[in-house]
């Protein structure tokens, strides 16, 4: 067991019996501490008193097949920055795609090994001690851009853009070397997840709406086709 977990609080929401068990049992041999909850309204209950520190949701639950999406959304309202791990046995892009729009920092099969869970778990905490070790520079100013890395927080024109924990690491990436092209691998690795590319596409395109949401005119971030994205530097 790895005792340094121990503090690490991680909620399963999956409404499979046995699959429930198993994801719990496999987080404790591992040193997390897990709470499994088999139903939305439960869930919704316990996130309205206390967060954890990383929420895996099954996307259907019980009659409600949008039920993960609808808990995704709810916990984003809550916090930006917290961990979302969906799960699915449906194999459908627009699932992914949705899981992404509301919020969500992976996007698993339930077909997925445990040890490559617990991988997937571990690149999201890893980002986060990253951001504590205060190895990082405090801020990146470019134009209308400020990143402020110790805080995790980025602001277009002075307003604060709405980000999750993977957006956040993907913007950073991007903007810290200003056209420089970054390749789909190299932002899953700044990132710290491991996704395919249409994933990768997707996020690229759900950072710059909220981008657009502040400033309609932003168009920062290139798409360079068959290479990556980049971000144009200031004029």
């Amino acid at each position: 067991m790895n005792q340094e977990h121990n503090s690490k609080m991680i909620v399963i929401v999956e409404d499979e019996v046995d699959l429930l068990a198993n994801y719990q049992a496999t987080l404790d041999k591992h040193g997390y501490q897990s709470t499994g909850i088999s139903n939305q309204k439960a869930a919704e209950d316990y996130f309205s008193k206390q967060l954890p520190d990383l929420v895996i949701l099954d996307v259907g639950l019980g009659h409600n097949p949008d039920a993960g999406f609808e808990l995704c959304q709810k916990l984003r309202q809550i916090s930006a920055s917290l961990p979302i791990l969906m799960l699915t046995a449906r194999d459908d892009e627009i699932d992914v795609v949705s899981g992404l729009r509301l919020g969500a920092d992976d996007y698993l099969s339930k077909d997925i090994s445990m040890p490559h869970l617990l991988a997937r778990i571990a690149s999201l905490f890893r980002r986060q001690q990253i951001n504590q070790s205060g190895n990082n520079t405090s801020s990146i100013n470019q134009g209308d851009l400020q990143i402020l890395i110790d805080n995790l927080q980025v602001f277009w024109q002075g307003q604060l853009i709405d980000l999750t924990v993977t957006e956040f690491w993907m913007v950073q990436s991007l903007a810290k070397y200003p056209g420089q092209v970054k390749t789909r691998d190299q932002l899953m690795s700044d990132a710290n997840v491991f996704v395919d590319d249409s994933t990768i596409t997707s996020h690229i395109k759900r950072i710059r709406k909220k981008f657009q949401k502040t400033d309609s005119e932003f168009n920062q971030i290139d798409t360079v086709h068959g290479m990556g994205y980049r971000w144009k530097p200031n004029r």
